[in-house]
């Protein structure tokens, strides 16, 4: 088996326990597993399951207990963010992410607008890409999905000439990132579901108008992402 094949199943398992954490299915200091018991249960070979183990002590979300009694227990999520429907569970500083998306929605028009009208075909292709690689991220969660999402905005960001308003939303969305560590839908999986279809849509007309170079319609998608959106 490649090192890239480890990995990616070592990022799918690390994931999927991510989010029973964040769901509250095991409580901080519960036993998640031990390498042997989590082997069993997923089917993944020792190597990826030590990689994921690895991957949530990493994130703060598990740690490893050695020794007799040992394994991988939960520990407490970390602070959380409550931005509309998404929770984001942030390793310090949770007043502060929130006043950063709070600036980059505030900043949000703007980017866009500005992007709309300076685009260049290598923009287009790119941001094209992105949107691409957003949609495939929706059906593997709102964590995934919300990477996928932040990588689409930077690089919408890049196009503006304003550098000023590019920086600062650059800075906000890079901070954070930093603090994050993941997100989960606070409702039901069947409503997580639809309303990630909704965010998949509202981004898919967002880039279709700056692509257009259509002023008002790209501000008609922002008012959109804005009022169903929770963090960009």
């Amino acid at each position: 088996m490649s090192t890239y094949a480890t990995q990616t199943r070592a990022n799918v398992l690390a994931s999927e326990i991510e989010q029973q954490i964040l769901d509250r299915e095991f409580a901080p200091g519960q036993l998640i597993g031990t390498i042997d018991s989590l082997r069993t249960r997923s089917g993944f070979a020792r190597s990826t399951v030590a990689e994921a183990i690895r991957l949530l002590a990493d994130r703060g979300l598990a740690e490893i207990r050695p020794g007799r009694g040992g394994g991988l227990f939960a520990t407490a999520a970390g602070p959380m963010v409550r931005i509309r429907h998404t929770l984001l569970a942030v390793t310090d500083a949770p007043t502060s992410v929130a006043e950063a998306v709070a600036v980059r929605e505030a900043l949000e028009v703007l980017i866009d607008t500005e992007a709309a009208t300076h685009r260049t075909p290598a923009d287009i292709r790119d941001i094209k890409k992105l949107l691409a690689r957003l949609t495939a991220a929706a059906s593997r969660g709102t964590t995934e999905f919300l990477l996928a999402n932040w990588d689409l905005h930077e690089r919408i960001a890049q196009i503006s000439p304003n550098q000023t308003a590019s920086a600062l939303y650059l800075s906000m969305t890079r901070f954070v990132r930093e603090h994050a560590v993941a997100a989960t839908h606070d409702e039901d999986p069947a409503s997580a579901a639809a309303w990630l279809h909704v965010r998949v849509g509202t981004h898919e007309e967002l880039v279709a108008a700056i692509i257009a170079g259509d002023v008002p319609r790209v501000k008609a998608a922002v008012d959109r992402h804005a009022g169903l959106l929770d963090t960009k």
